[in-house]
């Protein structure tokens, strides 16, 4: 299976959970639309790695739900196909 052509667009990160469907599907999504994106799964961190990626987390979404996706300056909390379109400028 080929996959798309990667597309122009501000820095992506996704701050999963392995067991959260949404999560998936906001990988899914970024992955269907030829977005690179950086993914970060929380609960395999430990450690200093993962209070790390805890502290960025909260900086951007204070409650610390998941998906948290950051599009450049943007921070769309939950999976938002319509404002992840948007940010990523579709």
């Amino acid at each position: 299976m080929n996959n798309p052509t990667p597309k122009h667009h501000p820095e992506v990160t996704l701050y999963s959970l392995m067991t959260c469907s949404h999560c998936k599907d906001a990988k899914k999504y970024l992955r269907d639309q030829g977005v690179d994106f950086r993914l970060i799964l929380m609960d395999l961190l430990v450690g200093e790695e993962r209070n790390a990626a805890m502290r960025a987390l909260r900086q951007l979404n204070p409650e610390c739900s998941f998906p948290t996706i950051q599009v450049g300056e943007t921070v769309i909390v939950g999976f938002k196909p319509d404002q992840l379109r948007q940010a990523l400028a579709f």
